[in-house]
């Protein structure tokens, strides 16, 4: 077993109190303005505003700031309490918010969370990630699907209303299992022909309707490898706003005998033994993954993926 299984992974953790009862405030972004303490995160699209320098961190303002004196009731977005104060996301509108730097906050530049987050302190990294996930989900539900009317934000940001006919929508995201799947001393990665040469990781895929964890990871091994799993174990799971999944880790054990073979998204699957693992050829995946913690888990473990395993 992982000796650190309690350690969450990268955009995951305790970092935040959500206090969701003070969404139903209809006065909480009057509240929040009142209060000085207030911390804003200036979202711009999928990009927020940094510091880079001398390390990757929020660049936090305060209620003072013209862009959040400027801003719309429907702009803000009450992410909790972080770090003993009330923090709210302001979106702003990339057309009108443009350039990469802030002239108002000297040294910060708006910026994408993914080549940052391994560098950033774990809980800002999952504040960005939590704003970023927010920020897409309501970009994506501005037009009610029940009769089309425009949505607009709702308690707190965290409700999409439509104008018209005021059906109401909760943010969504997408459960996708991860898996790392082993036939005793060897481990079965895959690549897709996107990313960067010499790369592989685990095998992944979105959980459909109707359907188990356990049953999707059984379902995507044999979809994209022809590897059958005799039965998975769930590890963990990462918050992963690129745009917006929940992935589900699990280690499984493969059935005796399996032969692989590419059918569907993968350029290319194999199985590793745990030297060529440690020592090349294969590129592993971002070391912010849940597939780089379930693969050196497996690496620590030589139990993980034996027929014993339940």
């Amino acid at each position: 077993m992982d000796p650190d299984r309690r350690r969450p992974n990268v955009f995951a953790g305790p970092y935040l109190d959500r206090r969701a009862e003070l969404r139903e405030m209809a006065d909480w972004l009057d509240v929040a303005r009142a209060d000085t303490a207030t911390l804003y995160v200036l979202g711009r699209g999928t990009e927020q505003l940094v510091f880079t320098e001398p390390e990757p961190r929020i660049a936090f303002v305060n209620g003072a700031h013209p862009l959040v004196q400027a801003g719309s009731e429907v702009q803000f977005t009450l992410l909790g309490w972080f770090r003993g104060a009330r923090t709210v996301l302001l979106d702003l509108d990339p057309t009108v918010v443009t350039g990469e730097q802030l002239p108002s906050v000297p040294g910060a530049r708006f910026s994408e969370l993914r080549p940052l987050s391994n560098m950033m302190p774990m809980e800002e990294g999952g504040l960005l990630a939590y704003a970023r996930a927010m920020v897409i989900w309501h970009a994506r539900h501005r037009f009610c699907g029940i009769c089309g009317s425009s949505a607009v934000p709702a308690r707190a940001g965290h409700v999409m209303k439509c104008t018209k006919c005021g059906h109401e929508v909760f943010p969504r995201l997408d459960p996708a299992i991860i898996v790392l799947v082993a036939d005793g001393d060897r481990a079965l990665l895959g690549r897709q022909a996107s990313w960067p040469a010499g790369r592989y990781s685990t095998i992944a895929g979105f959980v459909e309707p109707g359907e188990s964890f356990e049953d999707a990871v059984a379902r995507e091994v044999l979809e994209e490898t022809k590897v059958r799993v005799a039965h998975a174990n769930y590890h963990s799971s990462q918050p992963w706003p690129f745009p917006t999944s929940l992935m589900i880790g699990f280690h499984a054990t493969a059935e005796p005998g399996c032969e692989v073979r590419v059918d569907g998204e993968l350029e290319d699957a194999r199985w590793f033994t745990r030297d060529e693992l440690l020592n090349g050829p294969p590129v592993m995946p971002p070391s912010q993954s849940i597939s780089y913690r379930l693969i050196s888990t497996w690496l620590r473990d030589p139990s993980l993926g034996r027929d014993n395993e339940g």
